[in-house]
């Protein structure tokens, strides 16, 4: 890491900072890595306070979607207690805030899984399966229109919808597959195919399982007083 930051990054530093920044650099117990936390949101209706922004929920922050997810939770809860003429009343409260979790998971739950998919793609890995799985990603955004279209609406929370998330995601191994496999399939790239669709899987399925199954693609099976925000109708 020292060698990389004197080579590369201290040539295009200011040279009013270039002094502090070699001596910085030399006292390797400065050099840190930024830390990162992944947290799924879970149900906290504790009467009289709620949680939000990164108490209640983190995603990697390669995407920049924590902001995102943030301030659609707070337009959600201000449509939720809109209603609500007094808001020390902590049960009539409580049964609004039920809703807000369910209600913030498709917003959540697919900017969450993306940033924490991308994160998981594109970081430094020795695995050759993990540089097919780059280059379908890479070649899946440059056929353009819905396919980086879509990405980049989920990404934004523009589409906040789980199924399209699924589908972006099956599509990206199909490509990926179809790439191995042209322009004459071989054994060996068919094997490679299984290998990129078992990598893509082992990467997603645990983070679409952190957010829950049941409420990113079955939010009717849980319980909430609102389906909507109450004037939303």
């Amino acid at each position: 890491m020292a060698h990389y930051l004197k080579t590369l990054v201290a040539p295009k530093v200011f040279l009013e900072l270039y002094t502090a920044f070699i001596s910085a650099i030399e006292n390797k117990d400065n050099i840190r890595v930024m830390q990162n936390r992944i947290m799924a949101a879970a149900p906290h209706p504790i009467p009289g306070a709620f949680l939000i922004g990164d108490a209640l929920n983190m995603r990697h922050a390669l995407s920049g979607g924590g902001m995102t997810v943030a301030l659609s939770d707070v337009v959600l809860l201000r449509d939720l207690l809109r209603p609500l003429q007094n808001l020390s009343d902590a049960p009539a409260v409580c049964g609004y805030l039920e809703s807000f979790y369910t209600l913030r998971k498709p917003m959540s739950s697919t900017i969450n899984t993306l940033a924490n998919v991308l994160q998981k793609v594109f970081r430094a890995s020795s695995d050759p399966t993990m540089d097919d799985v780059q280059h379908a990603f890479f070649g899946y955004l440059r056929l353009g229109g819905v396919f980086s279209y879509g990405v980049s609406a989920m990404l934004s929370g523009l589409c906040p919808r789980p199924l399209s998330l699924a589908f972006h995601i099956f599509a990206v191994a199909l490509y990926g597959v179809g790439r191995l496999l042209l322009p004459f399939p071989s054994p060996k790239c068919l094997w490679d195919g299984v290998k990129l669709v078992w990598v893509a899987v082992g990467i997603v399925l645990p983070f679409i399982w952190s957010e829950g199954v049941r409420q990113m693609f079955f939010p009717l099976t849980v319980p909430a007083c609102y389906r909507t925000p109450p004037g939303h109708n």
